[in-house]
């Protein structure tokens, strides 16, 4: 590559041309030649040569070719030893490979020599302002000097000579990029516009060439030249870097140099076209990097970039709009773009000729339309016209896709929407998505009904449209993206309610065979829309299931993507909610396909997983298979979960499952128990969901909720296997029975035992009397049961004076049942006839010989089996038999309460309480038995908590609700709830029931008033 000069001589050659006078003053030739030693010295001799045959050779010597050349005439004013030290000549060029001759030199007149050289001046100098191609004229005249005559001749008139420090001319062309590189050092314009200029020509040819430039150094020095007075200096370097900007290292060492402000400068309206072009250039390069952007913004290059798209110049306008679109995916550039008011420019720009202006430039209006600003904007500079009209246009078919997606986001306002309408454009948008055969074009089309219809309003007038044809038409499509778009826009058209009742026979069967589809977008979104229709709608999810639709649903739950998964437990958790559908989702293994969900890290996943468990798993058979694949351990798992949703549905599901009391056993085990207890404890992770889920697992497991909390409501019925821990603080394990019962006896807390089976393992000898069977069998299983009793008796004649109380009292769920052994109640009838010594005698030699089968002394090995009762069945007995048949609600407790009394050791007064000695009763029973539990029918020397709890046994036995409450120092008691007396005959509604604390110790079957200061007497010490 050439860049200036009168060309080539004999080829690509390295030369260099050194006029001198033709002749020397005779006082000053020795001074020359002084300085001829100095120049050879600095080139080298003609009669040495480099091993590579470089060097500098004089006009009209051969030299090698080279790659690029630069041409340069040199003149110099600053003494010939300057330019002999100037950069070009040492740059170490390339030797000629031949001789290096001395110039010759004629005599010629010095007036001839002065119009000789003057005349090369404007000629070069004329050349220089032609551009490439020709030589570069360095010449500036210096002092003046004594004139040179003619050899030989007299003249009449004598012409100054050139002064003697002019180094006149020096043509030189360059092989190596490296040295027209280092030009750019020079402190020369012309040197520099001519060194710029083979830099561009050089750097065009390629990638490599770019990386070449890179590598010798040459972007800072171009970087500097940007700023340069003289004006083809500047349009040359931003020339280069224009180009150069494409290489992404070049790009990463400009923002390092932070040149933006240099080349925004270059965009001033008093440049010329050429600098606005490469300028624009550059920075469209640079903008696609987020850095570059920040940059390009913070110097203000946005509002020179929007005037240049009014430019004539179509690069400029194209490299323009380019950089603006790499700029608007920021929102602050978007912001200050609406300040601008750049809009109607780019709406102009559509009506560019190039088609790349006009895709640009729908491409940014549909980045800025994102915001609402720039909609409105656009609504009242006409847009919708302009682009209205290229859909219109079938030669404009390449814009139809760009000019779709601003519409789409245009459509979100319904402003908008209304006045597509009135102008026919909406019903245009339908036909023409419907009618096309370019699948980008469907596609897009469905994403602005998509976009649209997430309006309520804009939704109306879709219906109104009948845009649910045209969707159902592209779920026809053969492209999986207008199958996505098109189920996507189903999904948003949900909504409304004409469109849900419209799809259940369109619609539905196409989403049902999308879900078999290979494509996992394709089933997603199909699933998503399948999801949005069966939700509040019985009626889809029911169409849902006649198109075969539960098993591909099923089979999603184990797809890749976790949006399908998610939307598929949607819909069946949607679908469960009527029980035909259930069983027949129950059919095909659910509990198995939802594990793998539940595994799932995606928290969307998680939730409806969960959720999807509490709609399938609400019965025994479901939740049992729910346990056997395994789906309990990531249930409980979900608890520990930081996301909320998550929590609660996973809380949901414990609470059904919860309701089989073996359910309820596993998942304490698992640790669902303890989870609840610590989320509960924390106000920002509790809901009431987990309140529930905790609950529920306390109330099937009586034992350690009475431990933990120290209540059990009427509604918590006592069953077979209770046992009173004592009050355990947080934290603290909680052991089972049988760990309790192989445990050596210590001053640990008395563990309280309730039992009324009778084991088989121990029969005491004393029922070996079969003479009785009252009582044997009979089952209370709920409180109905009690109520067709208490009626049966009402009807023939028996009307209890608490009439109707018992629907005040919580319905029983089961545990009410009295299954007492035959032997229990032959020992109750064998000990009537004897009096009160000789039972007590019996009851002693019982204790004897049950102790050892009790403990299962020797048989450690053998299958463990709870403690039996014997006592305590015997009071079940009596108490169903007495008490039982008694109308009187009041009355039954009153009964009941002198009972436990009489059996704990009688009524004690206030005065003598501390003289009750139930502590060494305890102590001997726990040294009998060998163990720290207790039944409760052995304890014959009761306090508060014993009686409180037997009171509480025995009426959960008969149907009588209470409660029982834990106290401070060894307190408990019980309440009940009582119709006030007064109120008996008033005809209207009946207040709510009173609360009475049951009297078990000072005076028997008194019923004190819950806040009455009596009751307090009772509660505290």
């Amino acid at each position: 590559m050439a860049v200036g000069g009168q060309g080539r001589k004999k080829g690509n050659r390295f030369f260099l041309r050194l006029c001198y006078w033709e002749e020397w003053q005779k006082e000053e030739r020795k001074e020359e030649q002084e300085v001829l030693k100095v120049l050879w010295g600095k080139i080298g001799h003609p009669s040495t040569r480099n091993a590579d045959n470089s060097g500098l050779q004089l006009s009209g010597v051969r030299a090698g070719g080279g790659n690029l050349g630069v041409t340069c005439t040199l003149h110099r004013t600053q003494g010939t030893a300057d330019a002999l030290g100037s950069p070009l000549l040492t740059a170490a060029p390339r030797r000629p490979k031949g001789r290096l001759h001395q110039p010759s030199v004629r005599s010629q007149g010095a007036g001839a020599q002065a119009r000789r050289r003057l005349a090369t001046r404007d000629n070069t100098e004329r050349e220089a302002r032609a551009g490439g191609g020709q030589k570069c004229l360095l010449g500036l005249r210096s002092r003046g000097s004594a004139g040179l005559g003619r050899m030989g001749k007299k003249i009449k008139k004598e012409v100054e000579p050139p002064p003697e420090d002019v180094f006149d001319a020096v043509t030189i062309e360059s092989k190596k990029a490296a040295t027209v590189v280092l030009m750019l050092n020079s402190p020369e314009e012309e040197i520099l516009a001519k060194a710029c200029e083979a830099i561009y020509k050089f750097a065009l040819k390629g990638e490599e060439n770019k990386a070449t430039i890179l590598e010798l150094g040459a972007v800072e020095p171009l970087t500097k030249l940007l700023t340069h007075e003289d004006k083809i200096v500047r349009r040359n370097a931003t020339m280069i870097l224009g180009i150069l900007a494409s290489n992404n290292d070049v790009k990463k060492l400009l923002r390092e140099l932070d040149v933006m402000n240099s080349v925004i400068s270059q965009l001033a309206p008093e440049e010329e076209a050429v600098i606005h072009e490469f300028a624009s250039l550059c920075l469209a390069n640079m903008s696609a990097e987020y850095t570059s952007k920040v940059q390009i913004f913070e110097h203000g290059g946005l509002e020179p970039l929007i005037r240049l798209l009014s430019s004539p110049d179509p690069d400029v306008k194209k490299n323009s709009i380019e950089c603006i679109y790499n700029l608007v995916q920021d929102f602050q550039c978007r912001t200050t773009l609406q300040e601008l008011n750049a809009i109607p420019s780019i709406l102009d720009l559509l009506k560019s000729e190039f088609p790349i202006i006009q895709l640009l430039a729908l491409k940014t209006l549909g980045v800025i339309t994102n915001d609402k600003e720039s909609r409105v904007m656009l609504r009242d500079n006409q847009g919708l016209d302009h682009l209205i009209k290229i859909l219109e246009t079938k030669e404009l078919n390449d814009l139809h896709i760009e000019a779709l997606s601003v519409i789409a986001n245009c459509l979100e306002d319904t402003d908008t929407m209304v006045l597509i309408q009135q102008t026919g454009g909406l019903k245009m948008l339908l036909t023409f998505a419907e009618n096309s055969t370019v699948p980008d074009i469907q596609k897009n089309a469905a994403k602005a009904i998509t976009k649209a219809a997430y309006d309520a309003e804009n939704r109306k007038l879709f219906h109104e449209q009948e845009v649910e044809k045209c969707l159902v038409t592209l779920l026809g499509s053969e492209n999986d993206g207008t199958k996505i778009a098109a189920s996507q826009a189903i999904s948003a058209m949900c909504e409304n309610s004409g469109s849900k009742d419209f799809f259940n026979n369109q619609g539905i069967p196409q989403l049902v065979q999308l879900l078999k589809s290979d494509n996992e977008e394709v089933r997603e979104a199909a699933a998503l829309a399948l999801a949005n229709l069966t939700t509040c709608s019985p009626a889809n999810a029911n169409a849902v299931a006649e198109a075969d639709g539960i098993d591909p649903l099923i089979h999603t739950l184990s797809s890749k993507r976790d949006g399908a998964i998610a939307n598929a437990a949607t819909v069946l958790t949607n679908m469960a909610m009527q029980e035909p559908l259930r069983v027949s989702i129950q059919g095909h293994d659910i509990m198995h396909a939802i594990v793998s969900p539940l595994c799932s890290a995606n928290t969307a996943v998680q939730s409806k997983a969960a959720l999807a468990v509490a709609a399938t798993a609400c019965d025994v058979e479901a939740r049992t298979e729910l346990r056997n694949s395994g789906g309990l351990e990531p249930l409980v798992e979900l608890l520990r979960s930081k996301n909320e949703e998550v929590r609660r549905h996973a809380s949901w599901a414990i609470v059904v499952c919860a309701n089989d009391e073996l359910m309820a056993v596993e998942l304490c085990r698992l640790g669902a128990l303890d989870i609840l207890e610590e989320v509960n404890l924390s106000v920002s992770r509790k809901n009431k969901f987990s309140e529930a889920a905790y609950n529920k697992l306390l109330n099937n497991n009586l034992s350690l909720k009475y431990s933990q909390t120290g209540y059990l409501s009427s509604s918590n019925i006592i069953s077979d296997g209770f046992y009173d821990y004592g009050r355990i603080k947080p934290g603290t394990k909680f052991l089972s029975l049988k760990e309790l019962c192989l445990q050596e006896p210590s001053d640990l807390h008395t563990v309280l035992l309730i039992n009324s089976k009778f084991s088989d393992v121990s029969p005491p000898p004393s029922m070996e009397d079969k003479s009785s069977d009252v009582g044997y069998g009979r089952s209370i299983s709920s409180s109905s049961s009690l109520r067709r009793a208490s009626k049966e008796k009402a009807n023939a004649g028996l009307v209890s004076p608490t009439e109707g109380l018992d629907l005040y009292l919580p319905v029983p769920t089961s545990g009410r049942n009295t299954v007492l052994s035959k032997s229990a109640t032959k020992e109750k009838g064998l000990r009537k006839g004897r009096g009160k010594k000789e039972e007590e005698k019996v009851k002693e030699e019982e204790e004897v010989i049950i102790v050892p089968k009790l403990v299962g002394e020797g048989s450690s090995d053998k299958e463990w089996c709870c403690p039996s009762d014997p006592d305590f069945c015997v009071y079940v007995s009596e108490v169903t038999k007495s008490i039982l048949p008694i109308i009187s609600i009041r009355e039954q407790i009153e009964v009941l309460a002198k009972y436990v009394a009489e059996k704990m050791g009688g009524e004690i007064s206030k005065e003598k309480l501390h003289d009750f000695s139930w502590q060494l009763h305890i102590s001997e029973l726990k040294f009998q038995l060998k163990s720290n539990v207790v039944p409760i029918g052995y304890i014959k020397k009761g306090t508060f908590y014993h009686r409180a709890l037997l009171f509480k046994a025995l009426a959960d036995k008969i149907g009588v609700g209470s409660s029982l409450v834990r106290g401070e120092y060894g307190r408990a008691w019980n309440e009940v709830k009582l119709m006030n007396e007064c109120r008996k005959g008033v005809i209207g509604g009946l207040p709510p029931p009173e609360v009475y604390i049951v009297d078990l110790m000072f005076h028997p079957g008194g019923l004190i008033k819950l806040k009455s200061r009596e009751a307090d007497l009772y509660r505290f010490l």
